[in-house]
């Protein structure tokens, strides 16, 4: 979704508030695409500071599913965006890239919303993503969900020289 930011940079200047329809369907990312699920308007603020400098606030949440980092089944996790940016359109590429916010999301006259929220998703994407804090995983042999069940394979990766280590963390969880 576009915003037109033409009376804001007029004369007259005036602020845009308004609620945008996310139009994203699914996050494309170099690691996969992940569809939204979930979402609700983006409720966008736009106001002039100065010359070509603009103020943009904003929130929206959105919903994606996202495979568990252990056993692979599907997560919904949720994203609750805020931000704010703060743009001057009078300054060069080279000057923007210095200060390491992509602008990329205004094109001439026009905030790209759509746009925006995927650089902040990508900002706030979580470093790790479990389906539960005691998620087993999968067999490293034949990809059995240990969550659903076990498997009959055996563990011939485990060295005999690590059995005093091995017992150390199972008598201690801590650790």
């Amino acid at each position: 979704m576009l915003i037109d930011l033409s009376d804001v940079l007029s004369e007259h200047h005036k602020t845009i508030e308004t609620d945008v329809p996310v139009e994203m369907t699914a996050f494309q990312a170099a690691y996969g695409c992940f569809p939204i699920v979930g979402k609700e308007d983006a409720h966008i603020v736009v106001k002039h500071v100065k010359q070509r400098e603009l103020f943009i606030e904003g929130k929206a949440y959105l919903e994606l599913e996202i495979s568990c980092d252990r056993c692979l089944e599907p997560v919904r996790v949720p994203f609750a965006l805020e931000f704010t940016k703060r743009v001057d359109l009078e300054k060069s590429d080279g000057e923007q890239s210095d200060e390491l916010d992509e602008k990329n999301y205004i094109d001439g006259y026009h905030l790209d919303v759509d746009k925006l929220l995927y650089n902040e998703i990508l900002i706030g994407w979580p470093m790790k993503i479990l389906c539960s804090e005691d998620c087993k995983g999968i067999c490293n042999v034949c990809g059995q969900n240990l969550n659903q069940g076990t498997c009959t394979c055996e563990d011939t990766g485990l060295d005999p020289r690590m059995s005093v280590i091995r017992d150390v963390f199972k008598n201690f969880k801590e650790v």
